[in-house]
Parts: C-alpha cells; sequence; structure tokens
C-alpha cells in the first residue's frame, strides 16, 4: 500500500503557505465515469455499547422487566412482604415478582423501578403501560395493584404525575395494559407500583391482605418509530433513516464474541415473543471498570426480526453478524481453545445457526424459521443477501485459528445457500502481522469481502489518503466496517480529545476521498460506534449522542450523511497534475474525489482542505477535451473557526453543513483552511 511519511504529511498539509498566485487545477473527466459506486457504500453499524440498544434505541422504559438480571432486584426499589419465584409463564424468563400484603394495615407493599437513568416523561405525552399478571390460588381470585409514574422531586403534596388502578381477575397468567399521561415533565421519575386490597384501599388486617404475581413489566412511550407498540425510539430511529444508509451492520462488534460462549450474541435467542426472549449479558457491562455499568444487560427486545425490519425501513442491505466458534481473542488466549473456543469438529451447531438465520430472513412460511418470521408479522421474506461471519478474529503466524474455522462456514454456506455474499475479517488493526497473515487468506478462502477496522489518530488518518490505490483488484472487496478518527492528546482542561470534535470529523471527510476514489474495491464503510448515552457511555467518539429526552448528531454524522447523500452511481476520474488529490506533497494538504449521479444527472465534487491556509482551486471539468456545462449548481460547506467545536444537547447545532448556491459556470472556487465541501453540478 502507498503510505505517506508523516514528515511529507506535514510538509504537504500544514507548512506550505498558498500565495493568492497559487491555483491548483482538478483535472476531472465527466464524460468517463469509471467504476460503480455500490448502493451499499455509506452505511451504518449497530451495537449494543453505551447504551445503545436497553436505554437507547429501544425504547423500553423499564431496566430489568422480567427480574432476571443476576441480582433480580437490581433496578427496583421494594417496600412491604415482596419476593422473586421462578416458576413463571415463560419458560426462558421464569422469574417473576410477588407481592403479598404487607402484615400491618398502615404499611405498604410495593415495587418501585428506577429506569435507564431514570423514568423521563414528558407533559401531556402518553405512556403506554402493560404487565403480566394473576392472583396466585392460594390468595382468591382478585388482586388489585395502582401504577404510578412519580417524580420524588415534585413540589406539591403528592408524588404521582399519573396513575391507573387495574383489577386482577383469575388464576391464569394475563396481560393488563392501561395509558399513563402525565401532567408534568419529569427527568428523573419513577415507575411505583402498590399492592391494594378490594375498592383500593390498604388492607385493614391480616385477614384481607391480598397477593399478587407480577412479570414482564412494561413501559413505552406511545410515539414510537412507526408507531409501532413496543418499537423504537423515535428521534433515534429518524437518525439513522435520515443517513439514508445503504448497508445496516448488526448486532455487533465484540458483543458477537461474547467473553466467554455463554455470553456469546445468539440470533434464535432474539426472536419469537419478547416475554420470552432470554436475557443475556453484556459485555460492555464489565469491559471498562474505570466506567463500569453492573446493570447493563441485553433484554433481547431489540432482536433480529427488528434489525431486519429496521434495515427494510431504512432502505439499507441487512447484514448480519455471527459468532465463529471463538470468544473475544483480546480476553481468552488461543492456548485455552477448548475452554474458550469451540473445536473445528465442533462447529456444525454454529454452521446450522448460519444457515437457519438465511431461512429465517429468506426462507418460504412453510420453512421452519420462515413460518417464525411469518407469525411475527413478516411474511415477505427480508432478501438478506450479506452474511459476515466473525468479528475481529485473527490467526497466530502458527495456528490459523479464525481461518480454519471460516473455512468449514463457506464449504457449508456455499452449498446451502449459494446467493449469500460470505464476509470474512482481517482483524482489529488495519496494519501489522495480523493483518499482513489474513489479508491474502481472505483471498485463498474466496469470501467475498473482507471486514477492516481502523480507530486511529489524526496522524494516520491524514497520511492515508492512497489506502486503498494500490490493494488487489483481482481479490475480494473491501468493507470497512469500523473506523473513526480518535484524537490524540487532552484539551487544556484535561479532556482526552477521543470525541467528536471537528478536526477528527474533517479529517475522516479527507479520508473518505480516498474511499469514494476506490469505489471498485471498498464496497462498504460504517463509522463506529453509533450511539452513546450521555450518562452511559463507555466509548468515544460516536456517532449520535442522547439523553432520554433530547438527541443530538455528531459532526461527523453530517460528514456521513454528505457522502452517504451524495455518494453518485460513478466515480469520475479526479487528478491534481497526473496524480490523485489525497494530500500528497505539493497538494497543500487537499484531499478530492469526484463522482457522476446518471439519474439525477449530476456531477459532485468533495474535496476537503485540512491546511491551515485557504486554496484556490480551478475544477477543470472536461467533456471530451470541452468543458462541461451545467444549468445550476450548489456547495455544500462544513467548516468551523474552532478545530475543537462540537455538537452537544444544549447546542446541537454548532456546526452543520452550510448549503449555498453557485454560479453554474463557474469553474474557479476557493475553499477556506479546515473546511470541507460538496460541489454539486446539475445539468
Amino acid at each position: 500500500m502507498k503510505r505517506l511519511s508523516l514528515l511529507t504529511l506535514f510538509a504537504a498539509t500544514l507548512c506550505s503557505p498558498i500565495t493568492a498566485q497559487v491555483t491548483h487545477t482538478f483535472d476531472i473527466q465527466t464524460a468517463k465515469p469509471g467504476a460503480v459506486i455500490q448502493p451499499t457504500m455509506y452505511g451504518i453499524f449497530f451495537e449494543d455499547i453505551n447504551f445503545g440498544a436497553d436505554g437507547g434505541l429501544y425504547a423500553e422504559m423499564v431496566k430489568n422487566r422480567s427480574f432476571e438480571f443476576e441480582n433480580p432486584w437490581m433496578g427496583w426499589n421494594t417496600t412491604g412482604n415482596v419476593e422473586i419465584r421462578d416458576d413463571g409463564p415463560f419458560d426462558r424468563n421464569p422469574h417473576y415478582a410477588r407481592l403479598n400484603f404487607s402484615g400491618h394495615r398502615v404499611k405498604h407493599t410495593a415495587i418501585e423501578n428506577e429506569g435507564f437513568f431514570g423514568i423521563s416523561v414528558k407533559k401531556g405525552e402518553t405512556y403506554k403501560f402493560s404487565v403480566y399478571a394473576r392472583v396466585p390460588e392460594e390468595a382468591g381470585n382478585k388482586a388489585y395493584f395502582e401504577v404510578q409514574i412519580c417524580d420524588k422531586a415534585l413540589d406539591l403534596n403528592q408524588h404521582k404525575l399519573a396513575s391507573a388502578k387495574i383489577t386482577v381477575e383469575g388464576n391464569e397468567w394475563e396481560k393488563y395494559e392501561v395509558d399513563l399521561t402525565p401532567f408534568a415533565t419529569c427527568e428523573d421519575g419513577v415507575l411505583r407500583i402498590f399492592l391494594r386490597n378490594s375498592k383500593f384501599r390498604k388492607p385493614q388486617n391480616a385477614v384481607d391482605g391480598p397477593s399478587l404475581d407480577l412479570e414482564h413489566v412494561s413501559l413505552f412511550p406511545a410515539k414510537t418509530w412507526k408507531d409501532r407498540p413496543g418499537g423504537m425510539r423515535q428521534d433515534l430511529a429518524q437518525a439513522l433513516y435520515d443517513l439514508h444508509p445503504g448497508i445496516f451492520r448488526f448486532p455487533g462488534g465484540c458483543i458477537v464474541e461474547g467473553t466467554d460462549l455463554a455470553d456469546r450474541y445468539q440470533w434464535k435467542h432474539t426472536v419469537g415473543p419478547v416475554e420470552n426472549r432470554p436475557l443475556n449479558l453484556n459485555r460492555w457491562q464489565y469491559e471498562f471498570d474505570y466506567r463500569f455499568y453492573p446493570d447493563y444487560y441485553q433484554s433481547y427486545g431489540l432482536g433480529f426480526f427488528e434489525y431486519f425490519q429496521l434495515s427494510e425501513d431504512f432502505g439499507a442491505e441487512p447484514l448480519p453478524v455471527l459468532n465463529c466458534g471463538m470468544t473475544c481473542q483480546y480476553e481468552n488466549p488461543i492456548e485455552g481453545e477448548a475452554t474458550y473456543h469451540v473445536a473445528v469438529e465442533d462447529l456444525d451447531p454454529y454452521i446450522q445457526d448460519a444457515v437457519d438465520l438465511v431461512e429465517f430472513a429468506n426462507g418460504d412460511v412453510s420453512t421452519t424459521w420462515g413460518k417464525l418470521r411469518a407469525e411475527m408479522g413478516h411474511p415477505e421474506p427480508f432478501n438478506l443477501k450479506f452474511l459476515a461471519i466473525g468479528n475481529e478474529q485473527w490467526d497466530y503466524k502458527d495456528n490459523p485459528a479464525y481461518t480454519k474455522r471460516l473455512a468449514r462456514f463457506i464449504e457449508v454456506l456455499r452449498k446451502k445457500c449459494p446467493g449469500i455474499k460470505i464476509i470474512g475479517t482481517t482483524g482489529p488493526n488495519s496494519e501489522g502481522w495480523d493483518f499482513d497473515l489474513l489479508q491474502p487468506r481472505m483471498k485463498q478462502l474466496g469470501v467475498d469481502l473482507y471486514d477492516e477496522h481502523f480507530y486511529r489518530n489524526e496522524e494516520w488518518f491524514l497520511s492515508h489518503g492512497l489506502r486503498y490505490d494500490s490493494y488487489d483488484r483481482k481479490g475480494p472487496k473491501v468493507f470497512a466496517g469500523e473506523y473513526a478518527c480518535h484524537g490524540k492528546g487532552k484539551y487544556s482542561d484535561g479532556k482526552e480529545k477521543k470525541c467528536n470534535h471537528f478536526e477528527t470529523s474533517l479529517y475522516e471527510a479527507a479520508f473518505l476521498t480516498g474511499v469514494e476514489r476506490n469505489a471498485d474495491i471498498v464496497h462498504m464503510a460504517t463509522y463506529a460506534p453509533l450511539f452513546a448515552h450521555v450518562k452511559g457511555w463507555q466509548w468515544r467518539p460516536d456517532l449520535i449522542w442522547f439523553d432520554n429526552f433530547r438527541s443530538f448528531r455528531s459532526i461527523s454524522y453530517y460528514v456521513q450523511q454528505l457522502y452517504s447523500h451524495y455518494k453518485g452511481s460513478h466515480v469520475l476520474p479526479l487528478t491534481m497534475a497526473g496524480k490523485p488529490v489525497a494530500g500528497q506533497e505539493g497538494q497543500d494538504g487537499l484531499f478530492a474525489s469526484a463522482v457522476v449521479d446518471e439519474v439525477a444527472g449530476s456531477v459532485i465534487v468533495k474535496v476537503a482542505n485540512v491546511s491551515d491556509t485557504p486554496a484556490s482551486i480551478h475544477l477543470n471539468l472536461l467533456n471530451k477535451k470541452k468543458a462541461a456545462q451545467f444549468t445550476s449548481a450548489e456547495v455544500i460547506t462544513l467548516h468551523s473557526d474552532d478545530l475543537d467545536a462540537e455538537n452537544s444537547l444544549d447546542n446541537p447545532e454548532a456546526v452543520v453543513p452550510v448549503k449555498t448556491d453557485l454560479d453554474a459556470n463557474s469553474r474557479d472556487i476557493t475553499i477556506g483552511p479546515k473546511t470541507f465541501q460538496v460541489y454539486i453540478f446539475k445539468r
């Protein structure tokens, strides 16, 4: 691969003064469309990190709703006579809460849920409460409870913002539902359930004492994405839709691997009724002891059916990632293969899971898994085309730990699922011995694409503008599956620069010109991670940040959006003095690419200026040696004078793209320092 030295880089990008007389001529052959840009080129990657699913995109507001956490009462406060039992109606979620008479007429039995960083509700909005309940046989056939949304800081004679009284009849489990509409907004509230006696009074004596069983206690906003009951948070799903993603990779990431095999992500646990999807321990609960969240689990309410459904909503190709029989190699030495990883001869159940997933996504309703998909509300197939096997696994020089397992999957999938494109991985690094070992092996195995990951600093992104120009064109295609520019160093207040500040977003934009220029080899690219709760993050930077009420789109989000919205249909050759514009020596910190959108009839030029001075550019838009003609033009600019600027909850549009009109016949432009621009010329 061609790589610029840092010395050359800084000479080219930061230290070259630009005078008014210097004009950089970009030769763009508008009549010579090159490589097709895949519809999958720019997309999204979801992993349940930073409370991205439960407490985030999945709109459930109750934490530990089925009492299945290792500590069944985690997330709950209790008072009075309560107990946890384990013979409930759902075999994979057997626990439930029994509320008994407190033993005294003036004492209460109640449970109270704290939610994810609080039960947060808005004045006048409707919230859907539901629960499975029954009366224990020994307690008769009627019981009563009151559910409340409460604000403990409310400066009134009561805590409750909304409440409802529910009568439970019979000894069989039934689902009870009620709407709650709070009269005030509260960010840090609780959900309370009080056991009552007949006519909803406090019990008068032990003889009156009622009992009640509760399971799967749930609270959702009525307004969800596409108004689906028990669905996704509206603003977060809308942010994904607004990216116009071409590919949607899920569910991870490292959670696919798990720290041990028991905690790996198993897609079959995530389909069917949500009440019976078993809880899974999220590896991000314990990964970083310096940002430790012991209450981080996966309810699987956001499961594979929902991922496929969202892909369809967004118009994106679904790309599921499956465990290859290996756990996280960072955490589990290969010497313990028998303990931490599945032996090659024992892979059949894992391979069958992959085959069954294709059937779930694409199978006829007469098939076992296609029938389940239809029962869940989607009789039509999801038309799955891609399947990734493994996440960040790697080989060793003396042990093909990953590829020997991948080979088994490929052998079976090619026979049983011949239309599926298989994606392998080159491990966690973008270069080095492990990458150099795996890259040629992906070609030998005949994968359709391989997944590269690179979380690197500013210098790396600026020095890799030519990364893909010298890749083997006869090998598998590339999926840049996880990447982000991680700022190096610290701000003046000591905060690490691993944030979504403008400078790193600009360098991502510069790097992506090289991705776009090489669309013949790079078929997919997804930034990572996707989501982060401001009160529950463990990893940054991230594309979209949120609290329980609000969200904001990072500057990196807008870079991704500009590339996705203006990806075009074909690459156009763009050179400066015969060379790609990739921050090379003599190019004064400029990066550029060009595409044509043959449907819209437009030519799109993307330019990043990473230097400290403005640059004069002549766009030599050629059409068979003649100047190309256009009827209108516009430019979209992403810029900040403050390199450390960030969007935030309080200032979500501190740095956003700005669109202005251009003279369609003008070919001379000036791009300011530290600026990314997209020029659109319309025929």
